[in-house]
């Protein structure tokens, strides 16, 4: 942990903690919201803590509910938890304007959020973000003995490069439909930049330029790192993400 970052952890109403770190400084606070089943200790989440120190900036980093050091039992999660998580910590945890940082799913959490708070988000920088892959990406590619086993048991384990097999539940597919946000313009106007691997094998850049072109405001960027993966963790994909978040922070 960086000598400047503090941690702790935040109790939910139903007695679920959150862990968090958070680092001091002036300016908009920078809040990382991390991807499905990524934690805040990635490569990404701990290059942007790193980055706040050295500049300056007040960071917040957490877990979601049943992810990294955060306590929840993986197969009750839902977007709309993660989504409540989210301003949970933003609101206990911070004050003044927020410059939410999302990868992955966390690009969707990050709407979401901007949604809900809309006077307090002044910009917002994503990486590979995935609006919708409840819906847009995870379910149209399961297969029939997949889908009959969510239907009929409420879960099928899902293989993974990552970190082995992991539960895909019905309550996460279903649930999911509550929070859809392509079907309309996003009621989104504040700056954002999105940074997108061309060789996204989870979320085809097609599906990010998707969210680029519905979100309302006029001060859009979309990057395209054309030999870019999902993760977008080399050392030059870093710097890139360091300096749209330096652009934003300085504007």
């Amino acid at each position: 942990m960086n000598m400047t970052e503090t941690a702790g952890r935040l109790e939910r109403e139903d007695g679920e903690t959150l862990a968090w770190r958070r680092t001091e400084g002036r300016g908009p606070t920078v809040v990382w919201l991390g991807g499905f089943r990524s934690d805040m200790g990635g490569t990404k989440a701990e290059a942007l803590a790193t980055a706040a120190a050295e500049h300056g900036w007040p960071c917040l980093r957490f877990d979601y509910f049943a992810h990294g050091e955060s306590s929840g039992d993986w197969n009750q999660a839902s977007i709309g938890r993660w989504r409540d998580d989210a301003l949970a910590a933003i609101d206990a945890l911070t004050t003044g304007p927020l410059i939410l940082v999302g990868s992955s799913m966390g690009g969707w959490i990050a709407c979401l959020a901007a949604m809900a708070r809309p006077e307090r988000v002044k910009a917002m920088v994503l990486v590979a973000p995935a609006p919708d892959f409840t819906e847009a990406l995870m379910r149209p590619v399961m297969s029939a003995e997949a889908m009959h086993a969510i239907e009929t048991e409420g879960l099928w384990m899902q293989a993974s490069e990552y970190d082995g097999p992991y539960a895909i539940t019905k309550r996460l597919l279903d649930e999911g439909r509550d929070w859809l946000i392509l079907n309309a313009p996003v009621p989104i106007s504040c700056p954002v930049r999105i940074l997108q691997g061309g060789e996204d094998p989870d979320v085809p850049w097609e599906h990010a330029l998707k969210l680029a072109n519905a979100l309302q405001g006029q001060n859009v960027v979309f990057s395209l790192v054309k030999d870019g993966d999902h993760r977008l963790s080399r050392p030059q994909d870093l710097e890139r993400l360091i300096a749209a978040v330096d652009e934003m922070a300085r504007s």
